[in-house]
């Protein structure tokens, strides 16, 4: 820019010089070329003063592009962030009580009796999506654990989710089972005690393995299948051969449901070196009405070798639990009850029965916060009474979730 200006300068310096000369057709005098040095000077204050201006602008535009490329970096660092907060929800659920026990092992007081508070389970999870079809999930599970006088932390679910449709979602890893949370949506009352099989440790509620499920007919039927591990979700340890799971349900209409489920395999307790004798086999039925507080139900259970996968001898187990709550007023107060009667050993102990019942009165406190005032009693004996278990239990019950 500067040899630009200095020769528009001497242009001027010329043709001054020239019109001089074609006037005066004289040598300039002193004098001329005094105004004309002071033309020039002016001329390059101005072309400095330009150019300093020019410089100054640059340098404006540097730092404005800069500015704007910064905050064009600090946008696409905040859209990603808050997609990822939009995409990312996290949960947690705790069950609680604050309860008297009375148990008793042939009528001797055991330690189990005694007033505490317990956490029986505390649960946190993260659940992502990645977009309209993948996603996962992280459950942590706290429990306190009476055979090591501690308590322990567990990972309940770990999973990455395929779903093509309603009809079709496919998970890997460790997530919940067919039966036993869809047994505990129906119950609503999983703070309270666990459902039946779930109770008597003939199922549990996770596993790892590779699951599919999916709602067909416009979600009137509902299906999932699992090949899983068979330990459980507390232990992913590797087993010689997978073990099955699975569920069909139909509801007649919105608020009730009618399902049929199965399991078979070894519990993951057969191993290169070590054979199984028998499956472990299990059949399901539930029957169930639930409309807001008001709830029925009743699950029934068949199972063969459940304890009995290592040993020579064969055994089977049968039992069946009904429910109901029903709503006491406008204020949610909900009244409900239980009673479980099984058969837990009906081939090498066919006297031993477990009775289970509770009553207790619900009351909601706050969004996402329950209690509930109850009174427990199991009762595990045979003719014999070479086992002879009872347990009363009084307190309150209680689930925060968020």
């Amino acid at each position: 820019m500067r040899p630009t200006h200095l020769a528009a300068a001497i242009a001027l310096v010329v043709a001054g010089s020239t019109s001089c000369n074609a006037v005066a057709q004289t040598a300039p005098s002193a004098r001329d070329i005094a105004d004309l040095k002071a033309q020039v000077a002016a001329l390059q204050a101005q072309i400095q003063s330009l150019e300093e201006r020019t410089d100054a602008q640059s340098d404006v535009n540097l730092v404005q592009a800069k500015l704007n490329e910064d905050a064009e970096a600090a946008k696409s660092r905040m859209d990603k962030l808050a997609k990822l907060l939009n995409d990312t929800s996290i949960s947690g659920r705790m069950y609680y009580n604050l309860t008297s026990i009375d148990d008793s092992s042939k009528g001797v007081k055991t330690d189990k009796s005694g007033f505490a508070f317990d956490i029986k389970r505390f649960y946190l999870g993260v659940d992502h999506k990645f977009n309209d079809q993948w996603s996962m999930n992280l459950t942590t599970d706290f429990q306190y654990s009476s055979a090591i006088g501690a308590t322990e932390i567990y990972l309940k679910k770990a999973y990455v989710q395929y779903k093509l449709s309603d009809a079709f979602v496919l998970r890997a890893g460790a997530t919940d089972l067919p039966w036993v949370p869809f047994a505990e949506n129906y119950y609503g009352m999983r703070y309270v005690e666990n459902t039946l099989v779930d109770r008597l440790k003939f199922g549990t509620s996770a596993d790892w393995g590779v699951h599919a499920s999916g709602k067909l007919a416009g979600g009137s039927v509902e299906y999932a299948v699992a090949a899983l591990n068979g330990n459980g979700y507390k232990n992913p340890s590797r087993s010689k051969g997978l073990d099955f799971e699975g569920r069909m349900s139909y509801m007649p209409t919105m608020n009730t449901v009618l399902a049929l489920g199965f399991y078979n395999g070894t519990l993951g307790k057969e191993k290169q070196t070590v054979n199984s004798l028998h499956n472990a086999e299990r059949i399901d039925f539930l029957a169930a009405y639930a409309s807001g507080t008001t709830r029925f139900g009743a699950e029934y259970f068949q199972a063969r070798n459940w304890n009995n996968v290592l040993t020579v001898a064969a055994d089977k187990a049968s039992g069946w639990s009904v429910w109901g709550s029903t709503g006491l007023g406008d204020g949610g107060i909900n009244l409900f009850a239980r009673y479980d009667r099984t058969d837990p050993s009906r081939i090498l102990d066919p006297t031993l029965r477990d009775t289970y019942y509770n009553v207790g009165v619900e009351f909601p406190i706050t969004k996402g916060v329950k209690l509930s005032t109850v009174y427990k009693h199991t009762d595990q004996k045979n003719a014999l009474l070479t086992k002879d278990l009872k347990t009363d239990e009084f307190g309150v019950w209680g689930e925060f979730r968020f």
